[in-house]
């Protein structure tokens, strides 16, 4: 028994060590909090390692791991104390990191942030992880034509509150 659990520590170790990274940025770009990420990456990881044995195709581990992350974040919103965080008249400082950037403005981000929590689900897997329809829909336990209306829905919102200088056509006309 010994030798089996070191085997399969030894497996979840490499998982770890080849994803680790990659699912922190996905958890950041869903709750658009470094902090949040954090722990809504290890909570998940920690609900993957409890179900190691159980995932048999191991090829669907960053599916399964995912919606485990989409559904944890979505559980965040639903506790009591985030509905008791009141407003401020003054803004805190707060850190600004370009580690999860990928390459893409911060500033596209931070318009990406503020979608709906479902919303941006369906935007973060569909076009950062570029999972298909199908794959999204089934990571958030939705219809892949709820995925396309989203999508569709999110993108057009996106467009309507992108500022115009971190639109493509707009740095073609400065140049």
């Amino acid at each position: 028994m010994g030798a089996r659990l070191a085997d399969r520590d030894a497996e979840f170790t490499a998982y770890l060590e080849a994803r680790q990274a990659r699912l922190l940025r996905t958890a950041y770009l869903l709750t658009g909090d470094r902090h949040q990420a954090e722990d809504v990456l290890q909570t998940s990881l920690a609900k993957l390692y409890l179900a190691w044995d159980k995932v048999r195709d191991r090829d669907s581990v960053d599916a399964y791991v995912r919606r485990i992350m989409v559904n944890e974040n979505n559980s965040l919103w639903r506790r009591g104390w985030k509905r008791r965080e009141h407003a401020t008249e003054v803004v805190p400082d707060r850190e600004v990191s370009d580690t999860y950037d990928e390459g893409l403005s911060a500033a596209l981000w931070e318009v990406v942030q503020t979608l709906p929590r479902k919303a941006r689900a369906v935007v973060v897997l569909r076009y950062y992880e570029q999972l298909t329809e199908a794959e999204t829909a089934d990571i958030l336990g939705i219809s892949v034509g709820t995925v396309k209306s989203q999508c569709s829905r999110a993108i057009a919102t996106l467009r309507d509150r992108v500022p115009s200088e971190l639109n493509p056509a707009h740095r073609e006309e400065e140049r």
